[in-house]
């Protein structure tokens, strides 16, 4: 993500429990009342990932509210949205779905400096719990080791 973007949504919870090994930018194929939701920061990709319908990649479960001055011409608040990829990506990361047992999670949703909705997706491998333990005690040490260094000047 570059300096003149702002985010829409964060799944700030997907680097405790996922491994992320690459990332990577996707477009999103949205209606007008989920732009104008995105924009007022009131979407939640906490649940969301990626998975695939008839060779495409779709964002799932995903929740953007309904938008109160778009009654009539409203959107499903958790239905799937196509997502916008080269099809030299999408076929790597189906593969590597099938075949390595990763998953694709979205880290976040902003507005790229053109002002279109971009997704920033993670190929993720899931932690044990050993490995938060160890992520959280390397942490605490290094949050430790910051504390000491000051008190010493």
């Amino acid at each position: 993500m570059r300096a003149g973007d702002r985010y829409a949504a964060q799944n700030r919870r997907a680097r405790h429990d996922y491994l992320i090994e690459e990332k990577l930018e996707a477009g999103l194929v949205l209606q007008g009342s989920e732009v104008k939701v995105l924009r007022q920061g009131q979407a939640s990709i906490n649940e969301a990932y990626a998975g695939e319908t008839g060779g495409e990649l779709f964002l799932v479960n995903a929740n953007i509210p309904e938008y109160a001055a778009a009654k009539n011409f409203s959107h499903e608040p958790r239905r799937p949205r196509k997502l916008l990829l080269h099809r030299k990506e999408m076929t790597r990361l189906l593969g590597a779905i099938r075949r390595e047992g990763v998953t694709i999670v979205p880290l976040s949703i902003y507005f790229n400096e053109r002002g279109r909705a971009k997704v920033e997706l993670g190929l993720a491998r899931g932690k044990k719990m050993a490995d938060k333990r160890q992520a959280e005690k390397a942490r605490d040490w290094q949050r430790d080791k910051a504390r000491i260094m000051r008190a010493r000047g």
